[in-house]
């Protein structure tokens, strides 16, 4: 048989070669919809099933939350209510005078173990307001002035940080007590239903179990033991707005400027107000040599140290004052 013979030209014969291909290679528009339909089911099941792991997610830790809340709960809610109602009345009532209970001098409160708070007076009108700014207040001067022989040295303060910020040591600040609780709140819970990724579920569940775990025994061990609760209500003055953004008086504005605060120390055992002052603390420094500081937010924050130490002072002169020269001598010469 002899060999074949191609007809017509080299480019005609590639041609119809080309047009061949492309018939049967190409992906026709019925092709592409069963397929991107094929694509968008997986997406959906992938989202459904994401969506449904987040829930169940979400319902597991809301229903071990809730059981929290009647276990723990039950031993902190009591101690909290107590405490904010002493620190509500006292921040809605009008002042109603100083008092102090002759026994204060002979209790040696300074040195057991105590908690305390800080705040504005218009900051504890109410339970809602007390809880929210309570987990802003810090440990200050004036307790470090208040409550320990050893001051914190100018050193800490040049760093710019206020005496007594982060101790670990007597009082315990309130701040640690909210904080630690609050997956027992409503605020919590709502967070926890609006998450909508399964990576911050986690970040939740961390919190929950952090808390459950250490934070919140340790929070109600410490509130029962406590013997006393100190806590400063300051009222706002008219010059501290001008050192506080935005026009708002703050914590750390109010304290760089004489104001009256209000100190109360109640003696928690015994259910009994030992203290109620009403002081205003008023101090200032001098650089001694060429170290002056410049900083505005140390300068602050020194100015913040001095002006706590002189409020500080004021009351321990009045619940412990230091006896006369005249009673001093009398004794001295008694047989």
């Amino acid at each position: 048989m002899g060999e074949h013979r191609e007809l017509g030209l080299k480019a005609i014969d590639e041609a119809r070669a080309d047009r061949k291909r492309s018939k049967h290679g190409r992906i026709s528009g019925k092709t592409w919809a069963v397929g991107g339909a094929a694509v968008l089911l997986i997406v959906f099941a992938a989202w459904m099933f994401k969506g449904s792991a987040l829930s169940s997610g979400q319902e597991q830790l809301l229903a071990q939350q809730r059981a929290a809340v009647k276990t723990v709960g039950g031993e902190w809610f009591p101690l909290r209510d107590r405490i904010e109602k002493m620190t509500v009345d006292a921040a809605n009532a009008a002042y109603p005078g100083d008092q102090v209970d002759p026994e204060v001098a002979k209790w040696d409160f300074r040195s057991a173990p105590g908690i305390y708070l800080r705040l504005r007076v218009e900051d504890a009108k109410n339970v809602e307001s007390l809880r929210k700014h309570a987990r802003d207040s810090a440990k200050d001067a004036f307790t470090a002035c208040f409550l320990r022989e050893k001051n914190p040295s100018i050193a800490r303060m040049a760093k710019g940080e206020d005496a007594g910020t982060g101790w670990q040591d007597q009082p315990w600040n309130l701040r640690l007590a909210y904080n630690a609780t609050y997956i027992l709140s409503d605020d919590w819970v709502e967070e926890v239903k609006n998450t909508r990724e399964e990576i911050n579920l986690r970040v939740y569940v961390q919190q929950y179990e952090n808390a459950k775990t250490r934070e919140i025994p340790l929070t109600i061990d410490i509130v029962k033991k406590a013997e006393f609760y100190l806590f400063v209500l300051d009222e706002d003055v008219p010059e501290a707005k001008d050192l506080a953004d935005g026009g708002k008086i703050t914590q750390a504005a109010l304290q760089q400027v004489p104001h009256p605060a209000r100190v109360y120390v109640y003696d928690l055992k015994n259910d009994k107000l030992m203290v109620r002052l009403r002081r205003e603390g008023d101090a200032d420094f001098r650089f001694a040599g060429e170290a002056a500081v410049r900083d505005p937010q140390v300068l602050a924050a020194m100015k913040r140290q001095v002006n706590n130490c002189s409020l500080a002072q004021s009351v321990l002169a009045t619940i412990q004052p230091t006896p006369s020269a005249e009673t001093t001598t009398a004794d001295a010469g008694a047989p």
